[in-house]
């Protein structure tokens, strides 16, 4: 059943009409009063000016209702009318005194109102009828105040940065809504020409510089970011000097954000994530080169489930697939990516396989039934120390997996094929590393021999919040009360979102021709401990005072820095899109390579001492070894 909107009820409506029929009423009276008080005018004259009076008001008064209704007078709450409210009551009593006017000289003839009476009253009739919506407003607000006075001492004291549109709208919402539990005390803005003005009665007290003097002497608990355009790179300065002062941080989500969410974005503020202090700006995307290869086709992700197969899914989807494949060997986040897909987008053709990419059996059988035209390869194991320790699954699973993928898509007839690779598969010191640097071999091997497919990878750096990552190990360390524990002191990572990852990895899709290793500007380097130390205080803490700090040394596989591109690839080439490059592909022995390979999968598991032999052979500029970590081949020795 249809909900109708409704207006004001009669019972609000009825103290307005009455009200205005006075003001109409005085409005007349009194311009008529003060025309025939003219010492020049006769009795007679001013007899006639009151019967005219007399004859018309009643007509004019019924006029005045019927026109204000037709201008939604009563249906306006207006104790919280705005301009626009403000000029349809103009309008209105401007149309009003109008036809009044007109309406006097049709029936009046001789006997109508002096001129200046029509005018006087439309003045008049503005001032009161204003007026009395003025007073009823100013009244509400300060009954309001009063109430909100006796328990401003409960509130949470407010400082928005930006005095702007969405600053200005920030600082209304909180003054006028009646659950609200904040009150906003000062504003801050870089733009000197606004300093000193005051915004819905709030002061803007300085610049960014001022952020640290001003939260002391205002005594402000939460900060706003309310400038949703800005760059990221502005913003993390900001947000950074904010973070300082141990206030709580909230911002207004940027337009990409509120229209991603669609109808969920409910809530416009929402609490500053460690995210908004990385200092990369939004990815722009070619929708006319990823539509080109993606609208209307079947599209495979291998590991759907995962942190950045299930993104990669989510952002297929709003490019209308044929029909979108998750393919992921553990159920229940599969389950949960269908869920979610489903729920936001009720015509997307889904259907979830759980399987293994180890398995080339099912693998074949996948490609052979659905017969994919674009496959994102994400499933893989990328824990840098636990593969350490399992070195033999973590060839299985990754240069296998990858294998069998790769076989099945040349076989049948899928079009493009993009691997998602890493910045550890550059002079690698982890047995992760060397696995998908073999990977990114496999793609070229195929790239050159396949007749219909186009293979390409896709290497890029850590992505924050993925499963593994130090955001989500710092978040709990935090909550349990510490201490925050890091490798090294002089760590550092390439970051980037998960959704901007996929982004980047879809529209290197586009690009596509096939042999390329595409390599995602990753932007400046991150130091961990940096990330640490912003991340206690988004919690409200201080490092090494709430919260310690503590290092626990370089874990097995880890270096202090990445790279993303070898030496030997010479340099990057520049693609259409800034933040996309293409590596310059490596020469290798292809018959070596496959005779290789087959002596990895042989030993893989099995001798893993011989495995890494191979791998080294495979990938000269490994500098691991893992097979001293293996946790089960050394109690075989023992």
């Amino acid at each position: 059943m249809k909900t109708v909107k409704r207006g004001p009820s009669l019972f609000y409506a009825l103290p307005w009409i009455i009200l205005d029929i006075l003001c109409v009423y005085f409005s007349y009276y009194i311009t008529m009063v003060i025309r025939i008080s003219d010492k020049g005018e006769t009795v007679v004259t001013r007899t006639l000016y009151m019967n005219a009076f007399h004859t018309i008001i009643p007509w004019s008064l019924l006029v005045c209702v019927i026109t204000f209704v037709l201008f939604r007078f009563y249906r306006v709450m207006w104790q919280f009318a705005s301009v626009d409210e403000l000029m349809r009551l103009v309008l209105g009593v401007t149309c009003a005194c109008i036809i009044v006017t007109m309406m006097g000289y049709s029936l009046l003839n001789e006997q109508r109102f002096p001129n200046s009476v029509y005018l006087g009253a439309w003045l008049l009739s503005m001032m009161l009828i204003g007026g009395s919506r003025m007073i009823y407003r100013m009244i509400h607000k300060a009954r309001r105040k009063g109430k909100q006075d006796l328990s401003d001492a409960e509130k949470t004291r407010v400082m928005v940065i930006g005095a702007g549109e969405m600053g200005s709208m920030v600082i209304k919402e909180m003054q006028n809504a009646p659950e609200s539990r904040s009150i906003p005390v000062c504003a801050i803005d870089d733009d000197r020409s606004k300093r000193g003005i005051r915004i819905h009665g709030v002061k803007v007290v300085g610049g960014r510089e001022s952020i640290p003097r001003m939260v002391v002497r205002h005594g402000v608990d939460q900060i706003i970011f309310a400038i949703p355009s800005v760059k990221n790179s502005e913003k993390q300065e900001i947000m950074s000097i904010c973070a300082k002062t141990g206030c709580q941080l909230k911002t207004v989500p940027s337009l990409y954000e509120m229209v991603e969410e669609g109808e969920d974005a409910r809530y416009p503020i929402r609490d500053i994530d460690i995210l908004d202090l990385l200092g990369r700006d939004e990815v722009k995307l070619n929708v006319e080169e990823i539509s080109g290869y993606l609208a209307g086709k079947t599209v495979l992700v291998t590991g759907g489930g995962g942190s950045i197969g299930s993104e990669l899914c989510r952002q297929i989807a709003l490019f209308k697939p044929k029909k979108l494949i998750i393919f992921d060997i553990y159920e229940n986040n599969a389950y949960d990516v269908q869920n979610e897909l489903l729920m936001r987008h009720k015509d997307l053709n889904l259907e979830v396989l759980i399987g293994s990419v180890r398995d080339k059996v099912r693998v074949n059988h996948v490609f052979e039934v659905c017969r994919p035209d674009v496959v994102f390869h994400a499933a893989a194991h990328k824990h840098v120390p636990l593969m350490e320790l399992s070195p033999g699954e973590a060839v299985k699973n990754n240069v296998f997996g990858t294998l069998n993928v790769a076989q099945a898509a040349d076989t049948y007839g899928t079009r493009r094929m993009v691997l998602i690779s890493t910045d550890k598969a550059v002079n690698p010191t982890n047995v992760m590393g060397a696995t998908k640097r073999i990977c990114e071999l496999i793609i070229q091997y195929y790239s050159r021999r396949s007749k219909c497919t186009e293979f390409v990878a896709v290497r890029f750096g850590n992505v924050l919040g993925s499963n593994g990552s130090v955001i989500p190990l710092f978040k709990k360390q935090i909550a349990s009360g510490g201490p925050v524990t890091i490798t090294h002191p002089d760590i550092i990572r390439y970051f980037m979102t998960i959704p901007e990852a996929a982004r980047l990895v879809i529209q290197a899709g586009g690009m596509a021709k096939g042999g390329e290793i595409f390599i995602l500007d990753m932007g400046e380097p991150v130091k961990i401990l940096d990330l640490a130390k912003n991340m206690i205080r988004l919690s409200g803490f201080e490092p090494d005072v709430d919260i310690k700090i503590e290092y626990i040394g370089l874990r097995p596989g880890e270096k202090l820095y990445e790279e993303l591109l070898l030496d030997c690839e010479g340099g990057c080439e520049k693609t259409k899109h800034e933040l996309i490059y293409i590596g310059k592909p490596i020469s290798f022995n292809e018959e070596t390579f496959l005779r290789e390979l087959e002596e990895l999968r042989a030993s893989a598991g099995v001798d893993n001492v011989h495995m890494m032999e191979v791998i080294h052979r495979l990938v000269p500029t490994y500098s691991g070894h893992a097979e001293k970590n293996d946790a089960l081949a050394a109690e075989n020795v023992q």
